[in-house]
């Protein structure tokens, strides 16, 4: 078992920048995946960012590559992501979320199937 906690979320103006925190509650030693997720109201939730740790590859969705920057630290227990050039379509709550058991490695990169364990969300809002 593992909690994670988001942190970091907020309300910005459309340009600006944001770093969101996620903090699991051990070293997660046997973690395949790692990432982000977002859902904004009457939506369903989407992937934005993931880091595959097995072979050291990061994945973003489309509509964030080059704003948003997914990175982890201390052997895990720590990840981020770096949002610049917020747009009011990024407005959602956002969730951390963790893989455990290698579905991750198998499934579309993006798939919240893949991750058992997720935390309570952070929401940002960027306004029009």
């Amino acid at each position: 078992q593992v909690q994670l906690v988001e942190s970091g979320g907020g309300s910005v103006q459309a340009g600006g920048s944001l770093r969101l925190s996620c903090a699991a509650s051990r070293y997660i030693s046997d973690t395949y995946c790692m990432g982000w997720f977002r859902q904004a109201p009457g939506k369903e939730r989407e992937g934005v960012a993931v880091i595959v740790f097995s072979v050291g590859n990061t994945y973003y969705a489309d509509s964030v590559k080059g704003r948003f920057t997914i990175s982890q630290v201390n052997a895990k227990k720590t990840l981020y992501l770096q949002m610049n050039s917020l747009k009011p379509e990024d407005t959602a709550m956002y969730y951390c979320a963790a893989d455990l058991s290698s579905r991750c490695l198998y499934g579309d990169w993006y798939s919240t199937n893949n991750f058992g364990y997720w935390g309570q969300g952070t929401q940002v809002t960027v306004p029009s």
